[in-house]
């Protein structure tokens, strides 16, 4: 995702209040005198009192960035609140800090990590989950996430249509995963408030394996400051980050943590498939026929069903004339007209590859299906449309936020973070809030060495190969109780539904009983389903039914147990800052 970056307000922090306290320790003048006096326990009536925190220190983005060893704190700001969800009242603590992770080999602090994290209040460790959240890029923080899908509160969005300038407004989020789990959103390095401890630099955790590798310490570290080594693990990615939990997760394996649950949307785990037209198609045939430019007749009433009969049509009959093409058949080329909207002349002119591109990088057939009106549709959700006529039509969609898609939500993105962050979560800094660094992605490392030891992130003339199905194909083999839930927005054009059922298919997993714990859901929204207040309630449904299934399983949860309990008493005293 590209949107501008948020930036921090810098408001300075609250001073903390203080609470009421009352103390009884009375006693009456007539029974004082007839007896002596007995002392009295003092009971508290003190609430829970908020801690606010103002954060100092200077958090650089760039690739040679890093803060100073003296600066390797792990303060955080401290809230109380509640929620209600499904009619039950949840009481829950809100901590937003950093944690201080450290280089696995020497044990010293290599990175200061900024998190967010909700925890229900008086929940027991072994039968409360904990999700970890992160988003994608590679170099976005986890502040789209944490907005618009499962925590607390959310943004309200008016999606898919563009969101009015303030003032914008959160509410209570009655979707909330929080009945579920415990829910922590990370931020890597260079992204929000983190980044490296000196000598180390940004650009050291810039990498496929390297940033996985980030990941897998901060959870560690969080594990052992939270006591939670017992509780039930699950990790949630979006986008870039579906490859990033498939390496992830076998690192965590490898290092003894075996999760219960992973949820990928809008994966993305053959970057060498990335464009392909066959498994673009079917979201094509979505956008086609959500905007009614569809020329079957009658038009189709079931997107779902629909989207079945244009996948089966692009992996036989469509298949084929690519690979014919510039011989062609007419009858293909009718029905591929029919299902995307567009006119014969126009997909012979684009060698029949409906995911083309021109040269600005611009996709073809989102900026043409509507052309006739101006307008052009979002990658990110194509229900989004955005004017492209004038000098809109001559700004690069891919710049910035100019997608049609973030441009609908980013305005409400960057003032309710802001507002949230500072005004309720009661964490203010001085430094600026890096929401998206494009300095990360263009730095990144995309080599990858997979559980074969075989180089899967770049060839050898330094096209982008990296495939992640392995990893996640060889962690399910190795913890056979891990469910994973593949969830899909039907018109997303970045991360097509699709393909990721094409990798799925053909990732190397070989044994049925295995797979059955692998499932894949769709929406009728985009790259992030949650945005779409159906299918945010819809995906949570499927949520809880996949962390029921597994943590359900007695058997597989003893399994776990007796491995983390193995593994935390290895880490479990390890403090990079002198102390849990």
């Amino acid at each position: 995702m590209n949107s501008d970056p948020l930036a921090g307000s810098g408001k300075p922090a609250n001073a903390a209040g203080t609470a009421a306290t009352a103390e009884t320790a009375g006693t009456t003048m007539a029974t004082a005198a007839k007896a002596p006096a007995k002392k009295v326990p003092k009971t508290s009536t003190t609430a829970k009192k908020d801690q606010p925190y103002f954060d100092p220190v200077a958090y650089g983005n760039g690739p040679d960035d890093a803060i100073q060893a003296s600066e390797a704190d792990e303060n955080a700001a401290i809230t109380h609140h509640s929620v209600a969800i499904g009619g039950a009242k949840i009481a829950y603590t809100a901590t937003v800090g950093h944690l201080v992770t450290v280089d696995p080999s020497s044990s010293k602090p290599n990175a200061k990590m900024f998190y967010v994290a909700f925890m229900k209040d008086g929940a027991k460790e072994e039968a409360r989950p904990v999700t970890f959240f992160y988003n994608g890029g590679p170099g976005s923080s986890s502040v789209f996430v944490l907005l618009g899908s499962f925590a607390p509160r959310r943004i309200k969005t008016t999606m898919p249509g563009f969101t009015p300038p303030a003032p914008y407004q959160m509410e209570d989020n009655p979707d909330s995963l929080l009945d579920r789990s415990d829910l922590i959103f990370i931020n890597p390095v260079g992204t929000g408030y983190s980044a490296a401890i000196a000598p180390n630099k940004n650009r050291d955790f810039w990498g496929v394996d390297q940033d996985a590798g980030s990941i897998a310490q901060f959870i560690k570290r969080y594990l052992t400051k939270n006591n939670r080594w017992n509780s039930p693990k699950f990790l949630f990615g979006e986008s870039y980050s579906t490859a990033r939990s498939c390496v992830l997760a076998y690192k965590l394996h490898e290092d003894g943590i075996d999760l219960n649950g992973v949820t990928l949307q809008s994966s993305i785990l053959d970057y060498r498939q990335a464009g392909n037209p066959v498994g673009a198609l079917p979201t094509a045939a979505a956008d086609a026929w959500y905007h009614k430019k569809l020329g079957v007749h009658p038009t189709p009433t079931n997107l779902l069903t629909f989207a079945e009969e244009v996948a089966e049509f692009a992996r036989t009959d469509y298949l084929k004339a690519l690979r014919k093409f510039p011989q062609t058949d007419d009858e293909v080329v009718e029905t591929l007209s029919e299902y995307t909207g567009i006119d014969k002349a126009t997909l012979l002119a684009w060698s029949l590859d409906i995911a083309a591109y021109d040269s600005r990088g611009n996709s073809l057939f989102l900026t043409t299906l509507l052309k006739s009106k101006g307008e052009s549709l979002g990658a990110y959700d194509g229900r989004v449309t955005a004017i492209s006529s004038g000098i809109a039509g001559k700004i690069d969609p891919n710049s910035g936020g100019n997608d049609p898609t973030m441009t609908a939500v980013s305005g409400v993105y960057t003032t309710m973070w802001n507002s949230y962050l500072n005004e309720q979560l009661k964490f203010t800094s001085t430094s600026s809030f890096t929401d998206l660094n494009d300095q990360a992605f263009l730095n990144w490392d995309f080599k990858h060495t997979d559980p074969t030891g075989a180089q899967m992130g770049v060839d050898s003339k330094g096209n982008i190969v990296l495939y992640t199905a392995g990893d996640l194909a060889a962690v399910m083999a190795l913890n056979v109780d891990l469910k994973v839930l593949s969830a899909n927005g039907m018109y997303d054009f970045v991360t097509p539904f699709y393909q990721t059922i094409i990798d799925l298919q053909q990732m190397p997993l070989i044994d049925k009983t295995v797979r059955q714990n692998l499932s894949a859901t769709f929406y009728p929204s985009g790259h992030m389903v949650y945005l779409d207040a159906e299918s945010r309630t819809q995906l949570k449904g499927d949520l809880a039914r996949m962390y029921d299934e597994a943590t359900a399983n007695h058997a597989a949860m003893g399994r776990i147990i007796a491995l983390q309990k193995t593994t935390a008493d290895k880490l479990g005293a390890l403090s990079p800052v002198g102390g849990a």
